[in-house]
């Protein structure tokens, strides 16, 4: 007798339907509260794979943190100050994502920070060093010297801003040291110049064919009608554009071709306790006069007065920017600093690998978990939210980010060169020095603000919530995030999420065991390390 379809498919179909999928690999929404009263955090959970007719390689990363700021990649560099300074904060933007420059230095030095990735590399710059006629060569080269520029090609201009030549780096000698610019610079009459009304649809294309037309060229100064200095070109600047412009992966840029750059500040208090909103909205100016995208309030407890009385303060004062703030571990927090007018959020206490605010004050929950909670709120409010901390392999950037929009990544960049740690041998190997923002070294030099005390009184404070490290060199941040983008594009891949809010959508979960977290990774066998040797 021929089988049955009962026999070829045993079970029932309303057997079969109890067994689905859909009964194992659980949504956010019921995934998380099945799991109550846990809290779980990346390496708990692993996540279901779907259908997807989605490559990688065609996978969009893009992301908004408000409707100003636009970012290549969901990635934020920590404002830690053995992490993101100047050099990390270019590094970053041109691979697409954020660097926020910590604060732990003087508000002036943060200023001149930002100041150096924002007058990076762009297309037209438009306030240019400028040198006048009756200075000497070695009053340029001191100045070179003092701002760390790393060109010696300057317009000389008059009181007036009138153009009246070029002084070019073949000059700009210790051996010209008492010459006068005047005798040393190329006269007005020889330098290339473009009126400003020429470029201003399509600036890197005017320069593009400038440079094409006039070989051995490497500045363009652009003036106005009565032959005012309005800003330059450089050819090094317009072939880096136009090689990024051959790239799937574009740098952050700001609408006049700058990169975009983050800050940090604090919620800085008078010698009385009370908030220093005077203070605070005058230094966030001068970060705006710059050029500033997004500045994050930052601290250890975000869903406190201060913290929602200096994003308030912020959002009244510059209507249109970017404010970041936290951290936050709540729902409730989430709202909070919504509700003060941020429109991003830093999920996260506790999980970074050099942080030790769990077992000092007892506090945190674990990232996913926090994540899962404050993402309802962003949701109601609109705001994004920031997974900051705990942030180990590219697999964990995946994970946070089917609740969150961007991460925030310290320890995988403190080993970067570009990352202003110290280095140090050992037995052999290069290491940098990595400490959290609680560790007794970061509050001497201002930090101890974060956790409610005077800043750089870590006295005060007789329990530090941070440990001093060290993170083995790791090379530049391109050869570390590199990795990072493609695992979180491979992850997107196997849910077939072509898109960031995809990614959130397909998200289907499951818990792990300890056996289950031991066969995810090398196991049972001796791994072979590769080498550049």
């Amino acid at each position: 007798m021929a089988p049955t379809e009962q026999d070829i498919h045993p079970l029932s179909p309303s057997t079969s339907e109890d067994l689905s999928d859909n009964q194992f690999y659980l949504p956010a929404r019921e995934f998380f509260h099945a799991s109550l009263p846990c809290g779980l955090t990346y390496d708990d959970v692993s996540l279901a794979t779907n259908f997807s007719t989605i490559l990688p390689y065609d996978t969009d990363l893009e992301i908004h943190l408000s409707d100003s700021l636009q970012l290549g990649i969901p990635i934020i560099s920590a404002d830690m100050d053995t992490v993101s300074e100047s050099q990390l904060a270019i590094s970053m933007a041109l691979n697409g994502g954020l660097g926020l420059i910590h604060s732990n230095m003087s508000e002036n030095q943060q200023v001149k920070e930002v100041a150096r990735v924002k007058n990076h590399v762009h297309g037209l710059i438009q306030e240019p060093i400028t040198v006048g006629p009756d200075q000497l060569v070695g009053d340029v080269l001191d100045h070179i010297a003092s701002s760390r520029i790393e060109f010696r090609t300057f317009p000389v201009v008059d009181d007036h801003g009138i153009l009246l030549g070029l002084i070019p780096g073949s000059v700009v000698k210790e051996r010209y040291r008492y010459r006068s610019v005047h005798d040393a610079m190329t006269p007005r009459s020889e330098v290339f110049t473009i009126n400003k009304m020429e470029n201003i649809d399509n600036s890197i294309a005017v320069a593009d064919r400038f440079f094409n037309d006039h070989m051995g060229i490497h500045k363009l100064l652009v003036v106005d009608d009565h032959d005012h200095l309005q800003g330059l070109f450089t050819i090094s600047d317009i072939e880096r554009i136009a090689e990024e412009s051959r790239s799937r992966l574009r740098p952050a840029r700001d609408d006049d071709f700058r990169l975009v750059c983050g800050a940090a500040v604090s919620a800085t208090r008078t010698s009385t306790g009370t908030l220093d909103r005077n203070r605070i909205i005058a230094h966030v100016g001068n970060l705006v006069d710059e050029g500033i995208d997004a500045v994050a309030v930052s601290t250890a407890h975000g869903h406190t007065q201060g913290i929602g009385e200096t994003v308030r303060n912020l959002r009244e004062a510059y209507p249109d920017l970017t404010l970041i703030a936290g951290n936050v571990t709540s729902a409730e927090g989430v709202e909070f600093l919504a509700r003060a007018g941020a429109n991003a959020i830093k999920v996260g206490q506790g999980p970074g690998s050099i942080c030790t605010t769990r077992t000092v004050a007892g506090v945190g929950i674990p990232q996913l978990t926090a994540l899962y909670c404050g993402s309802s709120a962003a949701r109601k409010y609109d705001v994004r939210i920031l997974a900051d901390g705990g942030i180990n392999k590219s697999g964990d950037i995946v994970k946070a980010l089917t609740l969150a929009d961007a991460v925030i990544c310290g320890g995988l960049f403190a080993g970067c060169s570009e990352a202003p740690g110290k280095i140090v041998e050992i037995s052999g190997k290069l290491y940098k020095q990595y400490r959290g923002m609680g560790s007794p070294e970061a509050m001497k030099v201002g930090s101890s603000i974060r956790y409610g005390y005077d800043a750089g009184n870590a006295q005060q404070k007789t329990s530090a919530e941070g440990v001093e490290a060290l993170k083995e060199v790791s090379g530049s941040l391109d050869e570390t995030i590199g990795p990072l983008i493609g695992g979180l594009q491979a992850g997107m891949g196997y849910l077939g999420a072509a898109t960031l809010a995809e990614l959130k959508s397909r998200a289907r979960y499951i818990r792990v065991t300890s056996a289950g977290q031991r066969e995810a990774g090398p196991h049972d066998v001796i791994e072979l390390k590769t080498t550049n040797d």
